[in-house]
């Protein structure tokens, strides 16, 4: 990996080896590369069957990565995410605590339904989500790298489910959906799987070593003095707006800053424009700010706020 040209293609051939198996969604599948450059976990959010499990099992493919699925459910434990001990005999009989590693112990991690998670589980992926490691009985695992959890969430079903708290919220990069394909792209679906599916046929483009390069390489990006006063112009706008209980954080800055540098190595370019920031700002900004019930509850409204948002600051001309 040499430079932002390299990354480019490289995502493209990510892309397009997964709109192999998920039609329409080119857009979604950039940003989830994008994610994937930037070491940032994900939330992909969407209704059921409209195949969220299946593109992260795609990414597994395309990547190379060693990878590992939960499906959670309220009786999942900790311990199932994390790890545990159990006694062990060596030959001469001596008992000593061995660790045992859980599902957290992989390249790509997939948490399938994470809010039927319970909150106690939930919070098992705290510390591997943020420092990528597991503190056991005081000692610490680090977890391989690459390290990426992508979660999926179905956001209309609410019984039986944990709601996912803003700290927990907060450790996903960007939340992103698929959405539904058009007539033609699912009937191409349709075709794609008369007789196989189109996940068999998939092989790494890339593997987990070229992807820690990429990750290092998306930090080197430039990002101008005029486009970070933008990107803290419209953080602060979301902290004034009437609309807007809780504005992003610091931390949701710097995540909109890499998230920008990563749409723009993936666009080509070593140098962050204000585009790339505008690309970025719903999927990376929107979970993170506490907007009012009102608005919360009606998803296309909390998409015109997020647009309004954009549109209420200026744009830097250089």
């Amino acid at each position: 990996m040499q430079n932002q040209t390299n990354i480019s293609d490289l995502a493209s051939r990510i892309s397009q080896g997964a709109g192999q198996v998920i039609r329409g969604a080119d857009q979604t599948l950039r940003l989830l590369t994008t994610a994937l450059f930037c070491c940032g976990h994900v939330l992909l959010e969407d209704l059921p069957g409209t195949g969220k499990t299946t593109l992260v099992k795609a990414i597994a493919k395309l990547t190379g990565c060693d990878f590992k699925r939960i499906q959670c459910t309220p009786d999942l434990m900790p311990a199932d995410l994390t790890g545990y001990e159990i006694l062990h005999t060596d030959a001469d009989g001596t008992r000593r605590p061995v660790f045992r590693k859980g599902s957290v112990f992989t390249n790509l991690l997939l948490a399938d339904e994470i809010n039927r998670m319970a909150p106690r589980s939930q919070a098992g992926l705290l510390e591997c989500m943020a420092e990528h490691q597991v503190t056991y009985n005081g000692t610490r695992y680090d977890l391989p790298e690459p390290f990426f959890v992508i979660a999926t969430q179905n956001p209309i079903e609410l019984q039986g489910t944990f709601p996912l708290p803003e700290a927990q919220l907060d450790r996903f990069f960007m939340r992103l959906s698929l959405g539904q394909p058009s007539r033609e792209q699912e009937l191409a679906i349709l075709n794609d799987r008369q007789e196989t599916d189109p996940l068999d046929s998939l092989s790494p483009v890339t593997s987990p070593k070229e992807l820690i390069e990429a990750q290092a390489l998306v930090k080197t990006v430039k990002i101008s003095a005029d486009v970070c006063n933008y990107l803290l112009d419209l953080a602060d706008a979301t902290r004034r707006h009437s609309q807007v209980r809780y504005g992003l954080s610091t931390r949701g800055a710097l995540a909109l800053q890499h998230a920008a540098q990563g749409y723009a190595a993936v666009s080509g370019r070593d140098y962050v424009i204000p585009d790339d920031v505008k690309a970025v700002f719903q999927p990376v900004c929107a979970h993170r700010i506490h907007i009012s019930n009102a608005v919360l509850s009606d998803e296309a409204a909390a998409g015109r706020l997020m647009k309004e948002l954009l549109n209420s600051v200026e744009v830097p001309k250089a």
